[in-house]
């Protein structure tokens, strides 16, 4: 039995980590492929975006859809329990941009560049 302290330690059980996040914010815009994905994100690894996309179907927040032809092709979506982390997402992201905005105020070297994407979009 897992215990948590608290509530956030729960939700970054899930999407903790450095790509959780992204994978979820690129498949809320919408169906993609493993390399569609690595396309996305050009710093993962195919080894590390697999595995953190088997985590994610295992929590039930990303379906794997395995399609019986040759090339084998498979397609991952976020689920519908994968969506109610949008505004969890949305608030890290402004978070996130704020933060930015002050380290630049305090003359650190920091760029955000932004892959837009829209949450929940098809």
């Amino acid at each position: 039995m897992k215990v948590y302290n608290l509530g956030v330690e729960a939700t970054l059980d899930i999407m903790g980590g450095k790509w959780k996040p992204l994978i979820i914010c690129f498949l809320a815009q919408g169906t993609k492929r493993t390399g569609e994905l690595q396309r996305c994100i050009p710093k993962i690894s195919q080894k590390v975006l697999i595995q953190q996309l088997r985590e994610l179907e295992q929590d039930g927040i990303v379906d794997r859809t395995v399609f019986n032809e040759l090339p084998p092709k498979v397609e991952y979506s976020i689920t519908a329990y994968g969506l109610t982390l949008n505004a969890v997402i949305d608030t890290m992201c402004q978070w996130g941009k704020e933060n930015i905005l002050v380290r630049q105020r305090d003359g650190e070297a920091v760029e955000l560049i932004e892959k837009e994407y829209e949450l929940g979009a098809k």
